[in-house]
């Protein structure tokens, strides 16, 4: 079953994200604070997907009014392989349609083969036009 994400999740899901390869996360943005703040900017767009009233996947996504940036998209490896990824992007995509949401983009580590094979397997494509560029704001955020 696919529903909206809430904090009383944050324990489940930072242990799922904690265990899957290839996931980067960050003290700050991550933290407890971190991703209530996110959520409360996102209230429409961030899923998880229980079985057994257990949390076996999870996709974040926010926007800034013109397009959308998914995040931290993962299911538990036990249950991978059944469809539960492709389903929360579906769900996402929906709710992007809703609030009038055009177009979504994702960051996925160059090494991380699984990520980079699930994302192209659904439709989304690699550029190689855009450099990706970044500056760390609070050194703390490690």
């Amino acid at each position: 079953m696919i529903r909206l994400l809430n904090m009383d999740d944050y324990e489940a899901v930072y242990d799922l994200w904690s265990k899957t390869a290839g996931m980067g996360l960050r003290s700050l943005d991550d933290s407890y604070e971190g991703i209530e703040r996110f959520l409360k900017r996102n209230p429409q767009t961030n899923f998880v997907y229980e079985k057994d009233g257990k949390i076996v996947g999870v996709i974040l996504c926010g926007n800034d009014g013109r397009r959308a940036y998914i995040y931290h998209a993962t299911v538990d490896t036990n249950y991978r392989g059944c469809g539960i990824g492709k389903q929360l992007v579906d769900k996402v995509i929906a709710a992007l349609k809703i609030i009038g949401i055009n177009k979504v983009s994702l960051v996925v580590f160059k090494d991380n083969e699984i990520g980079n094979g699930f994302w192209e397997s659904i439709g989304f494509k690699n550029r190689n036009d855009l450099i990706y560029r970044d500056l760390m704001i609070e050194s703390q955020n490690i």
